[in-house]
């Protein structure tokens, strides 16, 4: 799952309409895990000037980058954090953790070669699903155009749940986000 689509998709799931403050921190959540991602490709591609073939084929696996992408996608540290933030009765966090530790389970279903060490620093083991969100060889000529639609349909049930303008905004941003994000990747396939 792309990174605005985990955001829309967190905040259908976990979201309550009579919890509007909590909407931001679900959002963060649903996008921090991916964020050592996109910091990586700005590096990549900015400060090291790297091909896109180089950056997803080489530079991505380099060891210290994947242990600092797999720190957080760690489901063990995500719920250590989830744990503290409920003991501390913040619910701002709790929301913010909840949503990153609801982040795994879509990433499991949908990252083939690119999948996360999910149990890391305890354990090296990924699951490798036999779908994938954007590579054509595990379906992702498929999966792409169904999140799309997925994402579309959730963002009307939020509009329609969240009547307060500023988080409509934000859902206005992430849809934006996604919208570039999709017309990026047919870019890429064409």
């Amino acid at each position: 799952m792309n990174t605005p689509a985990h955001a829309i998709a967190n905040l259908l799931i976990l979201g309550r309409r009579e919890r509007p403050e909590t909407a931001l921190p679900i959002v963060l959540g649903a996008i921090l895990p991916d964020v050592p991602i996109l910091l990586f490709y700005a590096w990549a591609k900015l400060a090291r000037g790297l091909p896109e073939s180089t950056i997803w084929t080489t530079a991505y696996y380099e060891p210290a980058w994947q242990n600092v992408i797999d720190g957080f996608h760690s489901l063990p540290l995500i719920l250590l954090a989830l744990l503290a933030a409920y003991l501390l009765k913040a619910p701002r966090a709790t929301a913010l953790f909840a949503s990153m530790a609801l982040h795994v389970p879509e990433d499991l279903l949908l990252h083939a070669e690119d999948a996360h060490r999910h149990l890391y620093p305890f354990s090296d083991w990924r699951f490798q699903s036999p779908l994938s969100y954007w590579n054509p060889a595990h379906h992702g000529r498929l999966l792409a155009p169904l999140e799309a639609l997925y994402v579309l349909c959730a963002a009307v049930v939020l509009a329609r749940r969240y009547r307060t303008p500023w988080v409509r905004a934000l859902l206005a941003g992430v849809v934006l986000l996604y919208a570039g994000y999709l017309g990026y990747v047919l870019w890429v396939w064409v």
